[in-house]
């Protein structure tokens, strides 16, 4: 390669790298506006902002946190699968899927 043609390719690459540099601005500014239209429309906090959490639910997930680590280990997971009704899963997973497929139909109709 001579050196002509060295300095052409060093230019080519300079040239690629501020296009790849202003696309990453422009979808990194997308995002950001995004981040805010979501943050405003469904209130909420930017993290680090202080959070009003109830009580109740504070007792609730402190309540619930050893039976979950409980539930992650491979033994309680083997010991789930023995307890487990085939048929009764089956039955519910059926009912959940006719209840949500009604939901469905009654939000969004089809013309």
């Amino acid at each position: 390669m001579s050196r002509e043609e060295y300095e052409e390719y060093q230019k080519q690459m300079v040239e690629e790298k501020m296009e790849r540099d202003a696309e990453y601005a422009i979808r990194k500014a997308e995002r950001a506006c995004l981040r805010t239209c979501l943050r405003e429309k469904y209130r909420i906090p930017k993290v680090g902002d202080d959070i009003d959490v109830p009580e109740e639910l504070i007792k609730m997930v402190d309540g619930e946190a050893p039976q979950e680590e409980e539930k992650e280990s491979i033994i309680g997971q083997m010991q789930n699968l023995q307890n487990m009704d085939m048929g009764q899963l089956k039955e519910k997973a059926q009912a959940t899927f006719v209840e949500m497929k009604s939901k469905a139909e009654e939000k969004c109709t089809l013309t």
